[in-house]
């Protein structure tokens, strides 16, 4: 089984058990918590990691890690992780653990690449263009790409909206050496 496809399972039970136990909000809280940690610690990226190290050990590492800083049914999955060796997937276990929330609670995550910096008005304006279009709330990360020339660049999960000047010009050349063909 790919990675992927584990890492989605693990976050849904957790997800689904969360939801049901009606203690969501410390979940994810505590998986925050145990991200900026990991994303912190290259050592412990490469405990996680290692196929030398053996699964109950890394249970231990990680209730020493996070003993007392998360709750007792966040710590009861990390250590069930590590058990079924699959500690080396508790980042991508995270990351699909909010992908999967933001999908439930009906929201979209969008990279927005201008060429120019954009007014907080524009932000606005061009974010709730894009909730009408998808139907979902957006929450837009926005970032500067002079190379664009002009216009923006809007990326939501694999659709790409590109309405920059660069783009078009690229448009423009192909047709150009179409037509003169």
């Amino acid at each position: 089984m790919s990675t992927a496809i584990a890492s989605r399972r693990y976050a849904s039970a957790l997800l689904d058990v969360a939801v049901e136990g009606n203690f969501l909000e410390t979940v994810t809280a505590d998986l925050q918590q145990i991200q900026e940690v990991i994303t912190g610690s290259r050592e412990l990226q490469m405990a996680l990691r290692s196929p030398l190290i053996k699964g109950d050990h890394k249970a231990r590492i990680l209730a020493e890690i996070f003993g007392g800083r998360i709750c007792d049914k966040t710590m009861t999955f990390l250590r069930l992780l590590a058990h079924k060796k699959r500690a080396n997937l508790v980042s991508e276990v995270v990351s699909e653990f909010s992908s999967l929330l933001d999908e439930r609670n009906g929201y979209l995550n969008a990279e927005v690449k201008s060429a120019v910096k954009l007014s907080d008005e524009q932000a606005k304006e061009l974010v709730n263009g894009l909730s009408t279009r998808t139907g979902k709330k957006i929450r837009a990360k926005m970032s500067l790409d002079e190379s664009l020339i002009g216009g923006f660049t809007v990326k939501i999960g694999d659709t790409i909206l590109d309405g920059s000047v660069s783009h078009q010009l690229q448009l423009l050349r192909r047709s150009l050496s179409a037509a003169s063909v």
